[in-house]
């Protein structure tokens, strides 16, 4: 079966450019149908240099933009042409499969679950990054689209999470942690003891809290926390990953044994810089509207954009939306949990 998705050709830094390469990857590598979204002059321009025939191509013109300075609420309201808000109706109307776009992440949010609505059950959307570790990579729900956390969202959080690992990344049964300053049940905030309280009279794989020094550390497959501690993480994470890059490296050029050091080991510096690239692991699924919708960093070349195709592709075969719809519902009904839940209030 030969999925049609859509990818928003004006959104992130390097639209539209890197973007248009991307889909154009996509194409040539997975023999699916890429749906261009966006300014249907420029598209067409960038596929004209491309050495590509634009009538061979799918272009819904959308010649609305939404910046990253936009306000989103303001901008999905306002301008109802842009690439987010006409991509997401055509998913809505089923015209395409899944949505992906590097654009204005809140919009993106915003536009998915005023137009989409969220799937029966599921209370807040959670944006899902995949990050490396030692032995493979864990997934972070949520990193920036909900701050605002109730106990039941972080636990559906969980539930997502591990399905999401279970038939995309491909792990039966993953663990799932929650993200706190301390080990211990009796550690951080209110909300996280009652979280926590959850967790454990859940069906879920938890395996208890992490540190944030555990991010990395493949102790579990499935790390849980609010949009606001998760979007800080990730961005210490990739501040930390660029200091590092750059220092190794200005180290190492100091000295003639340094510079031929890095010389012999260009092999190996290519394979390191390739395993921490948020290029390889594509887009962040939006956990809990009911589609497919990819949110790609707004960095993304045409690496990254191909990625994030690749990664609605998969979701659309698990068929991860029915799956979550299953096991939030049985889950939450259950009575160990109601009970606990009843307790809060």
């Amino acid at each position: 079966m030969s999925y049609k998705i859509g990818i928003d050709i004006s959104g992130g830094d390097k639209a539209p450019s890197e973007i248009i390469r991307g889909a154009l990857l996509a194409v040539d590598e997975l023999k699916e149908g890429v749906v261009l979204i966006g300014c249907r002059d420029e598209i067409t321009r960038e596929l004209t240099a491309n050495g590509r025939i634009p009538s061979d191509f799918s272009i819904i013109d959308a010649p609305g933009k939404i910046t990253m300075e936009d306000s989103p609420v303001s901008a999905v309201r306002k301008k109802k042409d842009s690439s987010i808000v006409v991509g997401i109706n055509h998913l809505k109307e089923k015209k395409i499969d899944a949505f992906v776009s590097c654009g204005n992440t809140g919009a993106v949010v915003g536009a998915a679950t005023l137009f989409l609505g969220l799937i029966k059950g599921v209370e807040r959307p959670g944006i899902a990054l995949t990050i490396p570790t030692h032995d493979g990579v864990s997934l972070v729900v949520d990193v920036g689209a909900n701050i605002d956390c109730k106990p039941l969202h972080l636990l559906q959080y969980g539930i997502m999470a591990s399905i999401y690992y279970d038939q995309v990344i491909g792990k039966e049964n993953p663990s799932v942690g929650l993200l706190n300053i301390g080990e211990e049940a009796s550690k951080g905030l209110g909300m996280l003891k009652k979280v926590h309280k959850l967790f454990d009279v859940s069906t879920l794989n938890f395996t208890g809290n992490l540190e944030a020094r555990e991010l990395t550390s493949g102790k579990c497959d499935c790390i849980v926390c609010d949009g606001f501690v998760g979007n800080i993480a990730l961005k210490v994470l990739e501040g930390g990953a660029e200091l590092f890059k750059t220092l190794f490296i200005a180290s190492m050029k100091k000295g003639i044994i340094g510079k031929l050091s890095l010389l012999l080991a260009k092999k190996n510096l290519k394979e390191f810089k390739r395993y921490l690239d948020y290029a390889e692991y594509g887009g962040a699924p939006l956990l809990g509207v009911d589609g497919v919708v990819i949110i790609g960093h707004g960095r993304s070349n045409s690496l990254a954009v191909k990625n994030a195709i690749k990664v609605a592709v998969r979701e659309l075969k698990r068929d991860v939306t029915s799956q979550i719809n299953r096991k939030v519902n049985q889950i939450c009904s259950d009575n160990r949990v109601k009970e606990v839940l009843s307790n809060f209030s």
